[in-house]
């Protein structure tokens, strides 16, 4: 029988480090959401287009455009967050998180940093038969992509993609729960199974 209640690990001693050590790992994943179309935009999201060939204005940051939240994407986190056993929170805020980058046109990615959807949920991760360890899932929030840079068409110049622009993805974060290489490898394999 499994014991559902989280415990704090005991301490795992790495190779070679002191015993005074402890391995600590929490997670951010990102996990593309399954859309035709992107977060705020009704451009494709299809994969191996050709070059800037799937990009809305809103997408290119146009002057006057404004965003419009595909509800299908809202969808998916909230689906997402059931089968993380998490809290689906009523209110949820959109932020600018402003940094530059040649494939950011905005100069800002729209996520969720302080109101995210989804808060307060769980994986349990079997590492044997009656062993298993319970990751605690702090947040899922929505995010747009980036689009790439892509540096290896010409010695002297670098070009810019934008078809993944505005493509959105969950932004999975795990507490700090995690003590081993082998744990991180099983969470990971699960929150994959259970996403797809």
């Amino acid at each position: 029988m499994l014991d559902l209640t989280y415990t704090s690990p005991k301490p795992k001693v790495i190779a070679g480090a002191r015993d005074d050590w402890e391995l600590v790992i929490g997670m951010e994943i990102h996990a593309q959401v399954s859309s035709n179309a992107k977060l705020f935009s009704g451009a494709s999201t299809q994969v191996g287009a050709e070059p800037n060939s799937n990009v809305a204005f809103v997408d290119a940051a146009m002057p006057g455009m404004l965003p419009v939240i595909n509800e299908f994407c809202i969808e998916q986190a909230v689906r997402s967050g059931l089968g993380l056993k998490a809290k689906i929170n009523l209110v949820s805020a959109f932020d600018r998180k402003n940094y530059f980058y040649p494939d950011l046109p905005q100069g800002y990615q729209i996520s969720q940093l302080y109101h995210p959807i989804v808060s307060e949920g769980e994986v349990l991760v079997e590492m044997g038969p009656g062993v298993a360890r319970l990751v605690r899932i702090e947040r899922i929030h929505l995010e747009q992509d980036a689009g790439k840079s892509i540096h290896d068409m010409d010695p002297t110049m670098s070009f810019v993609d934008f078809n993944r622009t505005g493509v959105a993805l969950m932004e999975i974060v795990s507490r700090p729960d995690i003590r081993g290489p082998e744990e991180a490898a099983a969470y990971v394999t699960k929150l994959r199974q259970i996403l797809r």
